[in-house]
């Protein structure tokens, strides 16, 4: 079921067109990449999900609710998490949770049971008492993701949410990410410059540049999309010219790279490992190691975009 819906949404500032008719939709319950270098219409489109901004054209709905004409229900199911981080560093963490959640409406009870919620689930529970600004930058991080969450969001948007951050609390935040969207279902829409993030997190992708839909839908679709095949490298006792011969006659094995001691496969769907195997077995060649290479996100995304996703 799709949650969130995005239909021909364009917008210009003055002459520049910043989203060229850009759709897409994200489903119920997952963990959705939106990914695109800098400049290319990530923010502005964030920004008008959230109502910040109004498309010149095109339409929005969260939950069923248009973002333009039911802008106070559609915000209701939304969480945003902003790059920069909005935190009280003078308070506790427990007091900005308090004060956030009393923005969202939440009180008595409600909102402590809330609190200590998002405290159990961002890891901050013994430190809840110390005030922000002792907090490392990723404890100020987490903290910002709980108080995202704090009116349990249907739709919680995470903008860059590990930048700058120690691997430590990195995983703090992933386990976090994926706890909510199995267990609370939610819907996450996840923006990273870290193209193995999204390879870790997310199973569908859209990839914007220059305001344009670049590529959407699985990361297998988008992969199996372009012209990038998966390698696999053999380290061998020895390699003979005869064996390099033999392996560029295997279907499924368009070129064969000879480095020394070890030789490179890149494969298509049509190879058989085992092919590959027999004429080394064949030759009485004996196999070190083996190991594969799939291709990987950042490469489509270069590929398809000429430029790395942190240009």
């Amino acid at each position: 079921m799709s949650i969130v819906k995005i239909k021909n949404v364009t917008k210009r500032f003055d002459d520049k067109l910043v989203l060229d008719n850009i759709s897409f939709e994200v489903y119920e319950g997952e963990i959705f990449g939106f990914i695109g270098p800098n400049g290319a219409g990530k923010s502005t489109l964030i920004n008008i999900i959230t109502s910040l901004l109004s498309p010149d054209s095109g339409e929005i709905k969260i939950c069923g609710y248009d973002i333009v004409n039911e802008s106070i229900r559609a915000k209701e199911n939304i969480g945003y998490v902003p790059q920069d981080l909005a935190l009280l560093e003078g308070l506790t963490a427990f007091d900005n949770l308090e004060f956030f959640g009393a923005l969202y409406g939440l009180k008595g009870k409600l909102l402590k049971e809330r609190i200590n919620e998002a405290l159990e689930i961002s890891g901050l529970t013994e430190k809840k008492k110390e005030k922000v600004k002792k907090f490392s930058g990723g404890m100020k991080r987490r903290l910002n993701i709980a108080i995202g969450i704090l009116n349990h969001p249907k739709v919680l948007i995470l903008d860059e949410p590990t930048v700058g951050i120690d691997p430590q609390s990195r995983n703090h935040i992933f386990t976090f990410i994926k706890r909510i969207s199995k267990e609370w279902g939610t819907t996450v829409i996840y923006t990273s410059h870290y193209m193995e993030e999204v390879e870790e997190l997310c199973n569908r992708v859209f990839i914007i540049d220059l305001g344009q839909e670049i590529a959407y839908g699985t990361k297998n679709e988008i992969k199996n999309s372009v012209s990038s095949n998966n390698k696999i490298s053999i380290e061998l006792e020895k390699v003979s010219g005869e064996v390099i011969l033999d392996l560029r006659e295997i279907k499924g094995i368009l070129n064969v790279l000879d480095k020394e001691n070890e030789i490179i496969l890149t494969i298509d769907k049509d190879f058989k490992i085992g092919n590959a195997l027999s004429v080394l077995e064949n030759r009485n060649i004996d196999i070190k190691k083996i190991s594969y290479e799939e291709v990987k996100l950042e490469d489509i995304f270069l590929t398809l975009t000429g430029k790395s996703l942190r240009d």
